[in-house]
């Protein structure tokens, strides 16, 4: 898909980004965890194509769905007419724009204009355009900003669907335990420099009252099924002390399974 080996990126004489290597394989959904500052959007403006490399080298062209920390919405056009427009330009003018919004549950509706929107509502306009030509690799920063609950499940469902129709996800996010729930595999952005967090696994289990087992990381309910992330290394614990709760084990997701 695409590849960054010994990335760096300056601006004047001050570094930003310093030996980055990151391989985003089709499928996977990378989470990139930082503070305000630590270069995670230089990041992903490189992984976009919309920043070159100081030095390093990045390999892969695949399409790209880019979604900024802050989308600008200053025109007069409305949402639905901004997306059709985008739609003719990219050679996607099939794709009904109204579908996206409506799903994303746009305040106001589609004919909004987009200066009137808030922050988190032109939020959803971008993540539609993102997603107007099926992109290979959706890049969002910070895309959980300002939305709604509703908006919150919405897009991890989006983000899901992209990983398994084969396209790939990165993003960035402020905690922990939201890149961990999304993510296949999740990187901690320091000063620049971009090292691996353990890796995390996901257990499935069917059964009645509180998952409230140690080592968990994300918890989402379905029904009687709960969905649990949990760093890799905890994972046996966690299915001694389900199993000793008397939950049945329905599915373990190691990392090695989903890469």
């Amino acid at each position: 898909m695409i590849r960054l080996l010994g990335v760096g990126k300056r601006y004047g004489d001050a570094p930003v980004l310093t030996g980055v290597d990151l391989e985003v394989r089709p499928g996977s959904v990378v989470g990139v965890v930082g503070t305000n500052g630590s270069g995670k959007s230089t990041l992903l403006r490189i992984l976009a194509g919309l920043s070159r490399p100081s030095s390093g080298t990045v390999t892969g062209r695949p399409r790209v769905g880019y979604v900024p920390d802050r989308f600008p919405a200053s025109t007069r056009m409305s949402a639905v007419a901004y997306l059709r427009h985008l739609g003719r330009i990219s050679g996607a003018s099939e794709v009904d724009p109204r579908a996206l919004l409506d799903r994303l549950a746009l305040a106001g509706g589609p004919n909004t204009p987009l200066r009137h929107l808030s922050k988190g509502n032109a939020q959803k306009v971008g993540l539609a355009q993102a997603l107007l030509t099926e992109p290979d690799l959706l890049v969002l920063d910070e895309p959980w900003s300002g939305l709604d609950p509703d908006a919150h499940e919405v897009l991890g469902e989006i983000i899901a669907e992209t990983s398994a129709r084969g396209a790939s996800v990165v993003f960035t996010e402020h905690r922990d335990e939201r890149a961990h729930a999304h993510a296949t595999e999740v990187f901690r952005l320091t000063g620049g420099v971009l090292r691996v967090v353990d890796r995390a696994a996901r257990v499935v289990l069917r059964g009645s009252g509180a998952a409230d087992l140690p080592g968990v990381l994300a918890t989402r309910r379905d029904g009687d099924h709960v969905e649990l992330t949990v760093a890799a290394e905890n994972t046996d614990e966690l299915l001694l002390n389900a199993l000793s709760g008397g939950w049945s084990v329905v599915r373990v997701d190691t990392p090695a399974v989903r890469r």
